[in-house]
């Protein structure tokens, strides 16, 4: 999955399935162009079809994570249609994240702000460098940031998510930790350290009860709790039946590794 250097999205593979994909647009603080979407959609459509990938690591090169929409872009030909259009690619690139069958895991290694937030909001899980800093600031330019409250509000508390939204002020990475934006903070010589970290327990799972984990995990948030028992029940149910799970709890009865590599096949 290599692209050339020029490449909006950047990716690579490693043996294990892991793939990582890396914003290419520093000089423009990654902002999400019109082409930085479609690239970085493309990238996830075939992550979705592909049953060798484990794990998607985002990253970015430059300065900064990502700063959100391009106003300039935005600017040039204001029309209603076209703002619909836009933000409706958006919702589905965002979407598209927690769809995946894979965990996503943001490296965040610089600020990450309006729509660049969202996109740390919608992965799986995130890792921050610690001088990382986190806003949804459309509404200093009178834009409130709408799209990235949707997911800023499922991941901190209401008044928390709001206070952002309404001030448009930056938060630190030790406060997007604290408030649950992110799992880990690291300094930035330990920034990939932390990430393998986390790349490495999920790879060393089954795929397939990752898989249906997190399916399952963002289906019953929207659920009544009698609905997302019923939900959770029948997944394990199904998962309990897999061949990769059988034996792992089989080898767990007997105090042994699992025979052969079922449990790290799809």
């Amino acid at each position: 999955m290599s692209e050339p250097a020029e490449a909006l999205v950047l990716a690579s593979r490693d043996s294990r399935g892991v793939v990582t994909l890396t914003l290419n647009r520093p000089e423009a603080f990654n902002a999400l162009s019109e082409a930085m979407l479609a690239a970085l959609q493309a990238e996830l459509d075939a992550i979705a079809n592909d049953d060798a990938v484990r794990v998607v690591v985002l990253g970015a090169n430059g300065k900064a994570f990502c700063a959100g929409h391009d106003l300039k872009e935005m600017r040039a030909a204001p029309s209603l249609a076209y703002y619909q259009a836009l933000f409706a690619q958006c919702s589905t690139l965002m979407l598209s994240v927690q769809r995946l069958p894979v965990p996503v895991i943001a490296r965040v290694q610089g600020i990450a702000t309006a729509a660049g937030c969202q996109l740390v909001a919608m992965c799986d899980l995130a890792v921050a460098v610690r001088t990382a800093k986190f806003a949804v600031s459309g509404v200093n330019l009178g834009l409130f940031c709408s799209t990235p409250g949707v997911a800023l509000s499922r991941n901190v508390s209401r008044k928390q998510a709001f206070e952002m939204l309404v001030t448009g002020e930056f938060i630190s990475a030790e406060q997007a930790l604290e408030r649950g934006l992110v799992n880990r903070v690291a300094e930035p010589d330990r920034l990939d350290a932390e990430v393998e970290a986390l790349v490495a327990s999920i790879a060393a799972k089954p795929r397939v009860a990752v898989a249906m984990g997190k399916a399952l995990f963002y289906r019953q948030l929207e659920k009544s709790i009698a609905a997302a028992y019923d939900d959770a029940g029948q997944t394990m149910a199904c998962n309990m039946m897999d061949e990769s799970t059988l034996e792992g709890v089989q080898a767990f009865i007997e105090k042994r590794p699992p025979r052969g590599s079922s449990s790290q096949t799809p």
